[in-house]
This record gives structure tokens, C-alpha cells and sequence, in this order.
């Protein structure tokens, strides 16, 4: 017994080393960024490793007001929240008539979906340029919006219709007896329930529309309607990197994804565990 007692102490002190020692790899570059946001130019393209030998709290207040960061915080806000209400809103109707009406049109639609999230971005990044310059959305937060709605509603359809296959019938079938529409019965009844999936699917969301970089350069051109990314590519010219402007806003852009993780992160082993695939 005291043999077996000291084998679990030696694996459970092996295992938090290595997870400790993983989380300071993988935590170690967004350290490094960090400290050196409060360099200067010169000391970073010096010494990039080294501590800072004064420390340039300034640099947040020039990136702040260089980038016009927030016009910049606002157009993002913007772009994830519309992003978000869209793909939770459609994704979660498509899911509920493809579970509980299950026709062969409704079975190659879910096919369809499934299809669409094999497909990487550089494949419809032209033909979507094409769409939304036809549509007349180019250069508009409109535009945006209206692609991330094509290529998020998949995965949401995805991850609600494995939660509502676990919502017994006997609910619905009741507030349909009691005279219930099948509209009023989704968003009474069936969207409150699926709120853990929601959680999950808006903090994977959050963090896409959030980050995202490509779709935004290639809809957006106007200086007013840039979201975060595309401000801090603009201190990114051919010879001279800003990196002492960069790096702040690269640390303000991260702080309001990582405050809605905060708040959200027990809901996502939820909503995970509560959308898994349902036979």
C-alpha cells in the first residue's frame, strides 16, 4: 500500500511538472510580447529578450491614440456582435427544423453544412469577393458580417443539432397541445435550453470574428472602418516595423477576448459535453 502511495505521489508530481512546463511554453511568447511592449524601438530591434531598461508606459497612449484604437475597438465590437446574433439566431432555427423534421431535402441540407466546414477559407476567399462586390457590400461592415453568417452557420448547425436531439419530445408536444405556434414553441421553449451550446458556440466565435484577419482585408479598404487586425498591419510597412506601437495594441486588442473568456469559460465544457453528437 505505501509502495502504491508513493508511485501515484511520483505520477501526480511528474504530470504537474509537464503541464506546468507546457504552460510556460505555450504562455511564454504572449509573456515575451508583453515586457516588450514597454520597450523602445531601438531596444527592441536590439535586444528583444532583454527586460526593459526603462519602462515606456507611453507606448500605450501612442498606440491608443496612432491607431485611433477606438474607433478601431468599436468597428470590432460591432463586426463580432452582428457576427454572432446572426450565425446563433439562423444556425439554431436550421438546427431544430433539420432534427425534428427530418425529410430527405433537410438530411442533404445538413450534408451540406457538414460539406461546407471541410472547405478552407482560400477556396471561396475569391468567389465571396466576387458575391459581395456584386451585392454591393464591399468596403461595408455589412459585408463582413453577411460572410462570416455563410461560413459560421455551418458549424452552429453542426453543434445545436447534437444538443437538440436531447430535448425530449414530450415538451414540445405538450405546448403544442396547449396551443402553442411552432415559432413561439423554438424561442419559449426550445432556445432557452439550448443556452450552453450558445455560450460555447459564442465564445468559439468571439475569438474567430475577433482575430480575424483575411476577410476583413480583403472586404474592408476605408481607413474608418478597420477593425482591430487591420489597424495593427498598418504599423507594418515594407522597411520600418512600429514594433513599439504594435505590441500595445497587440496587448489591448487581446484584453477584451480574454475578459469574455473569463466570464464565459464554465459554460464551454457545458456546452461541449451538452452538444456532443447524439445517435
Amino acid at each position: 500500500m505505501r509502495a502504491r502511495n508513493t508511485r501515484e505521489k511520483r505520477r501526480d508530481a511528474l504530470l504537474t511538472a509537464f503541464i506546468l512546463l507546457v504552460s510556460f511554453v505555450v504562455l511564454s511568447p504572449l509573456l515575451l510580447a508583453l515586457l516588450t511592449s514597454f520597450k523602445g524601438l531601438s531596444e527592441i530591434t536590439h535586444d528583444v529578450g532583454s527586460l526593459p531598461e526603462a519602462w515606456r508606459f507611453d507606448n500605450y497612449a501612442r498606440a491608443w491614440s496612432s491607431l485611433n484604437f477606438p474607433l478601431a475597438l468599436w468597428n470590432s465590437v460591432v463586426v463580432t456582435v452582428l457576427s454572432n446574433a446572426g450565425v446563433v439566431l439562423i444556425s439554431s432555427m436550421a438546427a431544430y427544423r433539420i432534427v425534428r423534421h427530418p425529410s430527405r431535402g433537410n438530411q442533404v441540407l445538413y450534408k451540406i453544412f457538414l460539406s461546407e466546414m471541410i472547405l478552407p477559407f482560400q477556396v471561396v476567399m475569391i468567389p465571396l469577393t466576387i458575391v459581395l462586390k456584386k451585392l454591393g457590400l464591399i468596403n461595408t461592415t455589412g459585408g463582413v458580417v453577411f460572410a462570416y453568417l455563410g461560413m459560421g452557420v455551418a458549424m452552429g448547425v453542426f453543434t445545436y443539432c447534437g444538443f437538440i436531439k436531447s430535448i425530449p419530445r414530450e415538451l414540445e408536444e405538450a405546448a403544442l397541445m396547449d396551443g402553442c405556434s411552432e415559432l413561439r414553441l423554438f424561442f419559449h421553449i426550445v432556445f432557452p435550453l439550448l443556452r450552453p451550446t450558445t455560450y460555447t458556440l459564442v465564445v468559439i466565435n468571439t475569438f474567430w470574428f475577433w482575430n480575424d484577419f483575411l476577410l476583413p482585408l480583403l472586404v474592408l479598404s476605408a481607413r474608418e472602418l478597420r477593425t482591430i487586425p487591420i489597424a495593427i498591419d498598418s504599423l507594418m510597412g515594407q522597411y520600418i516595423m512600429q514594433w513599439d506601437l504594435a505590441l500595445p495594441a497587440l496587448m489591448m486588442a487581446i484584453l477584451p477576448a480574454l475578459i469574455a473568456f473569463l466570464f464565459m469559460q464554465k459554460n464551454i465544457v457545458d456546452g461541449l459535453t451538452a452538444g456532443a453528437v447524439k445517435s
